[in-house]
């Protein structure tokens, strides 16, 4: 039986889909961290654990990977040549390394028009019509990924030590951030030295959290995130046919506080980011495999 693998890698985590060559999945699977521009040794060491994964939870060997192609939509792989040294050292038959929006919109829409947003460690935004996408962010967490997890997380330790020094007025949220690291702002700077995005990320679900309760550094942090994502929809010129899909860990978090006009054009996905790459996978190599015949 023909193998395809499909592989979802973000800031936070990498999974692994070992499908039939008619996109039925036989096996999933979950590793850590998957971006290339972060981390590219340590990314493929997951891509390649989370594979292995897939394969036991199939009942399949391991021993047939180097047999599998595999489409990969992973974070970073926007910028640089990432992409080219990772296809270079994995050990798939065939590695298609594609960008996590490229799959995500893929899943989200199948192959028809619509958009989607990634919202989660990082964010990303797509949009296809007639055939024809577009891009918009995905620049990573330095420069870019406004509205992430990772963004909120960091503008979380920010306000901490903005209330810590009396800049800023505190709340329940800062009080119990700076608890985490001990009542000590130091503490909180050398976190920073050598904290990766899904480090800061998972700060995130907190500052949700305490939103809810009405928590006013929370909902200050989450309402610019919730204006930099609008802003970003904006971009995308989304008409009132076709669906707008949001991914991500936060992205039931984030819906119900997008506005009314974003609101009416949200539908759900009809499959995730790793579904994406399965479909991908398919269509790329074993579809393609079939008409060679």
């Amino acid at each position: 039986m023909k193998l395809v693998l499909g592989i979802d890698g973000g800031g936070t985590s990498c999974r692994a889909a070992l499908a039939t060559a008619d996109g039925s999945v036989l096996g999933r699977a979950k590793s850590g961290a998957a971006n290339i521009r972060t981390d590219l040794t340590g990314a493929r060491a997951n891509i390649v654990d989370a594979a292995q994964q897939a394969f036991v939870a199939a009942g399949r060997d391991p021993a047939l990977i180097p047999q599998t192609p595999a489409v990969l939509g992973l974070a970073g792989a926007n910028v640089g040549t990432y992409r080219q040294q990772l296809e270079a050292i994995l050990p798939f038959r065939i590695s298609r390394v594609e960008t996590d929006a490229e799959i995500a919109l893929e899943g989200a829409v199948g192959s028809g028009d619509g958009a989607m947003a990634i919202l989660g460690t990082g964010t990303a935004y797509m949009a296809r019509k007639q055939g024809k996408s577009r891009a918009i962010g995905g620049w990573g967490f330095q420069v870019g990924d406004q509205g992430s997890g990772a963004r909120i997380g960091r503008d979380l330790l920010e306000q901490t030590l903005l209330a810590h020094d009396g800049i800023r007025r505190g709340s329940p949220l800062t009080e119990a951030m700076l608890a985490i690291f001990r009542n000590n702002p130091e503490d909180v700077v050398e976190f920073t030295t050598n904290a990766k995005p899904g480090d800061f990320g998972g700060f995130a679900p907190k500052v949700f959290d305490h939103a809810k309760k009405g928590d006013t550094v929370a909902n200050w942090i989450l309402d610019k995130a919730v204006a930099d994502v609008e802003a970003a929809l904006g971009v995308l010129d989304l008409s009132g046919t076709a669906p707008l899909c949001l991914l991500g860990g936060l992205a039931p978090l984030y819906a119900p506080r997008l506005s009314a006009r974003y609101q009416a054009l949200m539908k759900p996905p009809l499959d995730d980011a790793l579904g994406g790459a399965v479909q991908m996978a398919v269509r790329l190599f074993a579809r393609a495999a079939e008409a060679a015949r």
